[in-house]
C-alpha cells in the first residue's frame, strides 16, 4: 500500500518529529561516507520552450530500505505568474520488495533538509565561540535556518538583510518572539558578512551577493540559496578560493554547484574544491575545520538522500500517528 502526504501532512509530522530531521540528515551524511547509502548525480532536463529545468534527485540507502526519487522543478517563470519557483514531490518504493512506499509533497521536506544539513555542518565546522549568526535572505528557508542554526552554537545575537525591509523587520521581530535571540536588521549584505560569526546565505542568486574580501578568519559560511544549476551563485569567485570547501557530495556539486563552477572555469580553484565531502568529516575520515583562523564554507547544493532519509521517517511516523491517505496503486 501507498502512502500519500500532502504538504499540510508533512508540516504536522515536521512539528512531531523535532530534531530527529538533524540526527537523520547526519546519519545519512555519515552513512555515504561509509557506502551505506548511493548517490548518483542528478541529470538535469529541459523542456522545449521552456526556461525551467527539472532534476531527478535519485538515492538509495541501506539503513532506510528506500529508494526514491524528487522530481524538481526550477521554474523561474513562475515568479511572474505568481506561483512558486520550485516544485517537487518524492517518491519511495521499498529496496526489499519494490512497493511503492509513498508519494510525498516535496516543498516542506526539502526546507527541512536544507536547513537540517547545515545545522549539521555548523556543528562540525564553525568556530566553537561563534556568537553572532548571520543571515542574508528573509524567505521561509531564513526563518527554518533560524531554528536549525541557533541551536548549535550559544549566539548571542542575529543579524540579517533582505532586499525588502518589511520582511526583514518582520523576520528579526519573529526570530526574537519565537527564539529569545535577539534579531536586527542591517542596511546591506556587506554589513552583515562584517559582523556575523555564522553565515547563511539564502537568496535565490544568479550573481554573487557576497564578496571574498568581505570575509574575516575564522568565520563559517553556508552558501544555501542558490538553484542547482552550475552558472547560479551567491558567493564570488574570491570568496569560494578564501575558504576550506565542504561539499554535500562531489558528484551532484561538480554537476549543480555555480558557486564551485564558476570559480573554477576562471581558475581562482582548482578540481580539490569537490575533494571534501560533509560526511567524511562527519565520519572522522576527514578533518574539518584545521585552524581557529580558517574560514570554512559549506556548499549546501542539495541531495536526494537528505529528501531520502526525512521521507523514511515521515513515513513511519504519518503510519503510526494514522496520518495521510493510504492507497492501493496496484488495484
Amino acid at each position: 500500500m501507498t502512502l500519500i502526504l500532502t504538504r499540510s501532512d508533512v508540516l504536522t509530522l515536521l512539528s512531531r518529529l523535532g530534531d530527529d530531521v538533524e540526527a537523520a540528515v547526519e546519519r545519512a551524511h555519515r552513512d555515504l561516507a561509509l557506502g551505506e547509502a548511493v548517490l548518483p548525480a542528478p541529470p538535469s532536463m529541459t523542456a522545449p520552450g521552456s526556461d525551467g529545468a527539472f532534476l531527478a534527485m535519485t538515492a538509495a540507502s541501506g539503513p532506510d530500505r528506500l529508494a526514491s526519487v524528487k522530481l524538481l522543478a526550477d521554474l523561474p517563470g513562475n515568479r511572474e505568474r505568481g506561483l512558486p519557483v520550485q516544485r517537487s514531490a518524492v517518491l519511495a518504493v521499498s529496496t526489499d520488495t519494490g512497493a511503492c512506499e509513498a508519494l510525498v509533497d516535496g516543498a516542506a521536506v526539502t526546507r527541512a533538509r536544507t536547513a537540517a544539513a547545515t545545522a549539521v555542518a555548523t556543528r562540525a565546522l564553525a568556530r566553537t565561540d561563534a556568537r553572532v549568526l548571520g543571515l542574508v535572505g528573509t524567505g521561509p528557508l531564513a526563518h527554518a535556518h533560524a531554528h536549525a542554526v541557533l541551536p548549535t552554537r550559544d549566539f548571542d545575537e542575529v543579524v540579517l538583510w533582505g532586499r525588502t525591509a518589511e520582511h526583514a523587520r518582520a523576520l528579526a521581530d519573529r526570530i526574537t518572539g519565537e527564539l529569545g535571540t535577539k534579531a536586527r536588521v542591517l542596511t546591506s549584505v556587506r554589513a552583515v558578512v562584517e559582523a556575523c560569526d555564522v553565515l547563511c546565505t539564502l537568496t535565490p542568486g544568479r550573481e554573487p551577493v557576497v564578496h571574498g574580501a568581505w570575509l574575516r578568519p575564522g568565520q563559517h559560511v553556508n552558501a544555501v540559496g542558490a538553484p542547482p544549476r552550475p552558472d547560479h551563485r551567491e558567493l564570488d569567485s574570491e570568496a569560494v578560493a578564501r575558504c576550506r570547501v565542504v561539499v554535500d557530495s562531489s558528484a551532484t556539486a561538480r554537476a549543480k554547484s555555480g558557486d564551485l563552477l564558476v570559480p573554477l572555469a576562471e581558475g581562482a580553484v582548482t578540481e580539490d574544491v569537490f575533494a571534501l565531502e560533509l560526511g567524511a568529516v562527519l565520519a572522522s575520515l576527514a578533518p574539518g575545520r584545521t585552524s581557529d583562523a580558517e574560514i570554512t564554507l559549506f556548499d549546501s547544493v542539495g541531495i536526494g538522500l537528505q529528501d531520502l532519509t526525512v521521507t523514511r521517517l515521515l513515513v513511519d511516523r504519518a503510519r503510526r500517528d494514522g496520518i495521510g491517505t493510504v492507497i492501493d496503486l496496484a488495484s
